[in-house]
């Protein structure tokens, strides 16, 4: 089975739409620690390692519990997230088979024990996820250009995305990273649609190279919903530590 976890405020149609792909659909609980604009957005409020789920360690106790019983590996941020930044990042990062690209400075200190053999790419970004969306273990889109240049060193392929012309309501606008997520290896969901997007054509071709075909969960511009984040629990192997 697989998971998705997604910002509770997601629409209907674009919930719908998710659910089609057999996955399992699940609303992220809503924090007062930060503020508003992102304060159900999932990659604020998790982070997904492998076969690992870490969520802020002031999570909603019946959510915990409901992703225990689904046999999700849950761990617990040893911080709690805060109002603003710095402090609202700590979960905030992208991993991927070989690397952890993140502001180390800023990353909770018990993800950091979990990242095993990744090679962790220390950036001044501490919204790197928000900034990046990974199309393959190869290839990433971010609009930072710092993250762009780091990870093209690395032998990554980038597509570099100016920001803005993407919608987060509360914030002047979002990142490309917020708005999609892989659900599997050649399908990416986004919310909104490429092509009402200034530099959709871009990001389409990028795709296509890559054997990546984007799929729209709504019809209207991209909304930065904070990613949508996909776990397989066939792919979980449990540890002893849920603390």
């Amino acid at each position: 089975m697989k998971v998705a976890f997604v910002d509770e405020r997601i629409e209907m149609e674009e919930m719908e739409n998710l659910q089609q792909f057999t996955i399992k659909v699940i609303k992220v609980p809503k924090t007062n620690l930060t503020y508003e604009a992102v304060s159900g957005h999932p990659d604020i409020l998790i982070h997904i390692c492998d076969d690992k789920v870490i969520l802020h360690k002031d999570i909603d106790k019946t959510f915990l519990q409901y992703l225990k019983s689904l046999n999700l590996n849950v761990l617990l941020s040893k911080k709690s997230i805060g109002y603003k930044y710095p402090n609202n990042i700590i979960l905030n990062c992208v991993s991927t088979s070989e690397f952890f690209i993140h502001n180390a400075k800023y990353t909770d200190e018990k993800l950091l024990t979990l990242i095993g053999n990744k090679q962790i790419v220390n950036v001044p970004q501490g919204y790197t996820k928000c900034s990046t969306a990974v199309v393959s273990n190869k290839a990433i889109m971010t609009s930072d250009t710092i993250i762009a240049d780091s990870m093209k060193k690395l032998g990554m392929d980038v597509l570099l995305l100016p920001p803005g012309d993407i919608l987060l309501p509360g914030l002047d606008y979002g990142f490309i990273g917020g708005t999609c997520g892989l659900i599997d290896d050649k399908t990416m969901c986004f919310y909104g649609n490429l092509e009402k997007y200034k530099y959709g054509n871009d990001v389409i071709d990028f795709l296509k190279k890559h054997n990546v075909k984007p799929v729209y969960l709504s019809n209207g511009k991209l909304v930065d919903r904070g990613s949508i984040l996909v776990i397989d629990t066939e792919s979980i192997h449990h540890c002893d530590d849920n603390h």
